[in-house]
């Protein structure tokens, strides 16, 4: 090779060496940086866009995960005033059968179809509390097939295709028809009013007909509000597994090995030392041309 002050090929074969050195160090430093081994389409087109498409559906199930745990919670509080209810039905129906007794004096009939009335209204307050965000899935007439009459329905899948729904259970109809509309006590004052025993068993005999059917009423209630929660519930924990292995396809696709780069960090760092001693070297040899015309 001729020896010339204008061209140091040595010189520009170890400058692209570093630079290619320097460019690997970046693109390692890059990814231990940010933990992914695909940041950008310029990285890996096909995988990038994989790994975009996969996130997108992270958010659908997100907004599914959202709508279930309103109908859960919807639901949840119905099942909670629905369980209630038909523990004060029990009550008035043990008081009923009490009021039923022959040897049971008028004042004391009163003072149990005061209970009555009693426990009549705390079904009525628990019938409209039983709210969640605005629904009421026992408040109504049960015919109602809108949102705004109580009735709920959740996503259950990210194509938005699927529904799950929960109907209004009526309770307040229901109510009304067993033990009477608000501020009218009719089945309870007879049994208050009864003048004897024979009197008195014929009024609770045609009320107990009454919560009897009120309480049938409630125990399907129960069932169906019960198989809409566990249903809720089942698809929530699918929903959590199907959220852990889409981010986990996610990972495989996009994610550095912090390992492996740690390693080539390392080998980068000394091929940089090496390559910045090889142009060093490389740019000290025109000088041995002066030693020519000594």
């Amino acid at each position: 090779m001729a020896f010339s002050v204008n061209t140091n090929a040595g010189a520009m074969a170890a400058l692209q060496s570093l630079n290619a050195t320097n460019k690997s160090m970046s693109t390692v430093q890059s990814r231990i940086n940010t933990g992914l081994n695909v940041a950008s389409t310029k990285d890996d087109s096909a995988k990038y866009t994989v790994a975009q498409t996969l996130r997108g559906d992270l958010g659908k199930l997100s907004a599914v995960t959202s709508s279930l745990n309103n109908a859960k919670s919807v639901t949840d509080t119905a099942v909670a005033g629905a369980e209630q209810i038909s523990d004060l039905v029990n009550q008035m129906k043990s008081k009923t059968l009490e009021t039923s007794d022959a040897g049971l004096d008028a004042e004391s009939r009163k003072a149990i179809a005061k209970d009555l009335s009693a426990l009549k209204k705390q079904i009525n307050t628990i019938i409209d509390g039983s709210d969640f965000n605005g629904t009421n899935l026992l408040k109504g007439d049960g015919l109602a097939a809108t949102l705004t009459n109580g009735k709920v329905s959740a996503l259950q899948s990210i194509s938005g295709t699927e529904t799950l729904k929960v109907d209004n259970q009526g309770f307040t109809a229901k109510a009304d028809t067993a033990l009477g509309v608000a501020g009218t006590d009719t089945d309870i004052d007879a049994i208050a009013a009864a003048a004897d025993g024979t009197a008195a068993k014929t009024a609770a005999d045609a009320f107990t007909g009454k919560l009897n059917t009120f309480f049938g009423e409630i125990k399907t209630s129960l069932s169906a509000l019960g198989s809409a929660s566990r249903q809720i519930e089942g698809q929530l924990s699918f929903n959590s597994k199907l959220t852990d292995v889409v981010t986990s396809g996610i990972g495989n696709l996009v994610d550095a090995d912090l390992a492996k780069e740690s390693a080539k960090l390392q080998a980068l760092q000394v091929q940089t030392q090496l390559g910045t001693q090889a142009l060093s070297i490389a740019n000290q040899a025109p000088q041995t041309i002066l030693s020519l015309f000594r």
